[in-house]
This record gives C-alpha cells, sequence and structure tokens, in this order.
C-alpha cells in the first residue's frame, strides 16, 4: 500500500466531479466511479436486481430487466425509508467492486486512485479508507442550472434532489482540499487540478 495515494473526489450534484475526474486521468490516475458501478448493480442482469425485486416488489423492475429509476425515485420520494432500503441492498455491492476495482489498480502499478464518490460525506465508513479528500464546491443556483442543462428535470426536481445530499457546510469540513468550480474555464479548471495534482502522488 505504501506509494499509493487513495483519494476521495466529492461534491454536490452538478459540481463537476466527472470533469475533474477524467483531469486526473489524464494525469495517470486510475479512477473507481461509485455511482457508475451502482448504475452496473441495478441495471439488467446486475447483481441487485433480485433483492430489489425481493424487496419491493417486481413492479421495481422495468421490462428490460433494469431497476425502474422513475419508479423507484417516486417512491423514495414519499417514503425515505425506501432509500434506506434501497442502499442497504446496493452500498454492500459497490463496497465489495470498488474494493476490487483497486486491488487492481494497485497491482497495475496506480499511484493514485481516485474514488469519484457523489455520497461521500454522507456514508459514514468511506472517510477511513481514504487519505485525502477533495471537494468540488459550487453555489447551489450553479448546481441547479448545470443539472437541469443537462437532465432535462425541473428546478423542483433538482432542489429536492440537492435537499438529500449532504450540505455544502459538511462537504466542505470533510475536505483536505476544496476546489471552487463555480464561473471558471475548463483551462483555469485544468490549471488547478494541476496545482494539486502533485500533492497526489501524479
Amino acid at each position: 500500500m505504501r506509494g499509493v495515494t487513495r483519494l476521495g473526489l466529492t461534491g454536490g450534484i452538478g459540481s463537476g466531479k466527472s470533469t475533474v475526474a477524467s483531469l486526473l486521468a489524464e494525469r495517470g490516475a486510475a479512477i473507481i466511479d461509485a455511482d457508475a458501478i451502482s448504475r452496473q448493480s441495478t441495471a439488467a442482469g446486475g447483481q441487485a436486481i433480485e433483492a430489489i425485486r425481493q424487496t419491493f416488489g417486481p413492479e421495481f423492475i422495468g421490462p428490460d430487466g433494469a431497476l425502474d429509476r422513475e419508479r423507484m425515485r417516486a417512491l423514495a420520494f414519499r417514503d425515505p425509508m425506501a432509500r434506506q432500503r434501497l442502499e442497504q441492498i446496493v452500498h454492500p455491492l459497490v463496497g465489495l467492486e470498488t474494493q476490487q476495482q483497486a486491488q487492481t489498480a494497485i497491482t497495475a502499478g496506480y499511484r493514485c486512485i481516485v474514488f469519484d464518490i457523489p455520497l461521500l460525506v454522507e456514508s459514514a465508513h468511506w472517510r477511513a479508507r481514504l487519505d485525502q479528500v477533495l471537494v468540488l464546491d459550487c453555489r447551489p443556483e450553479t448546481q441547479i442550472e448545470r443539472v437541469m442543462a443537462r437532465s432535462g428535470l425541473g428546478r423542483d426536481e433538482v432542489q429536492r434532489i440537492l435537499a438529500q445530499q449532504a450540505s455544502r457546510r459538511l462537504r466542505l469540513q470533510a475536505a483536505d482540499h476544496v476546489i471552487c468550480n463555480d464561473g471558471i474555464s475548463l483551462p483555469e479548471l485544468t490549471r488547478l487540478v494541476g496545482l494539486l495534482a502533485g500533492r497526489f502522488g501524479l
């Protein structure tokens, strides 16, 4: 494990995590995308599908064999415990797969492993597994505008998503490093990532 930096990358929805992850990958980091792993587990044939069927009922599995995300999202807004039950199914699978991908990256000789974790602050166990945490920060209004532009969701729905995530204050308290990704250009964001890269072994 010596010489390998485990970097947690987090921020609210629309903060630019994917862009920064790509910039770190260009500098030689291995990227482990917890959100992508979660989506894979609930896709057709995913490891979580049968447990979801048994817990929530067959109506939560779409005709394509994947989780019906719209139906689950609607249930979670009505019943907060539903989201917890889903997380109890999915999170252990995500944890196991991230460990396996991390070991593969270490074996391959990567010096920095970036764990892209949207809910890093909300999840109690992640911080102890990481050497450093990089938080992408921006104003809530910026997040709302970005998510509306890319997803087509309405303002009210994006605001509900934001309300379910950790507050800006809590994320900043968890940070070892912060990049304010608000009102800056991609070249400037690239420059800021470059300034920090050496601290991550890149």
